[in-house]
């Protein structure tokens, strides 16, 4: 259980380039957070930097539990659920097959089945991930998510090669994982509908 992440007048560079700095902000249990900005703002940088892929230049991030705090980065990466551009599928699994090799890394309770079921992916579930459309991978994306059972999400344009309907759906997993008490920070160009705070990079 997360109770908040803080970030602490955080800098970001990339290269010679300073994308951004002296950024403070805290997510709370149950909230949502909006990073938006023109493309090369940093917004995705700045997911990075939450999930440990890239360190600060200056600044820090603190998770919060019931049984302390931490700005480890490792640690705060075991609390993590990603949803990127890059699918990360195995081209040759089946849908099934590699959404219950995530449930396995992610060493999730959940049902791989009932997830697909969630995404409207249970007609899909025995073809190979190379026949899949865009928005369909996005939404056995968003299946691993949902079996990671991390409380951390962090979506990099969540809207992206989906269709309404897509739409809909993961704005319905997003409302589901904050009410549960998760938290939830995206890179958007288009409003979460969260009822949520937003910086702008």
């Amino acid at each position: 259980m997360i109770t908040s992440l803080t970030a602490e007048k955080l800098a970001c560079a990339r290269g010679d380039r300073t994308l951004f700095e002296g950024l403070s902000f805290c997510v709370s249990a149950g909230q949502a957070l909006a990073l938006e900005g023109a493309n090369g703002a940093g917004k995705t940088s700045l997911l990075r930097l939450i999930a440990g892929f890239l360190t600060p230049r200056a600044g820090r991030l603190v998770l919060k539990t019931p049984e302390g705090e931490s700005d480890d980065s490792e640690e705060r990466g075991r609390a993590i659920g990603w949803l990127g551009h890059q699918d990360g599928l195995k081209p040759q699994l089946s849908v099934i097959e590699q959404l219950a090799f995530f449930a396995k890394l992610y060493r999730s309770n959940a049902e791989p089945e009932a997830a697909l079921a969630e995404v409207g992916l249970t007609r899909q579930r025995d073809f190979p991930c190379r026949y899949l459309s865009a928005g369909q991978k996005r939404r056995l994306g968003l299946a691993r998510l949902v079996v990671s059972a991390r409380p951390l999400w962090l979506l990099d344009e969540p809207f992206a090669a989906l269709d309404k309907d897509g739409q809909a759906l993961i704005a319905r997993q997003m409302t589901l994982h904050c009410g549960r008490g998760g938290i939830l920070i995206a890179a958007t160009h288009e409003p979460l509908g969260l009822g949520n705070a937003s910086i702008r990079l």
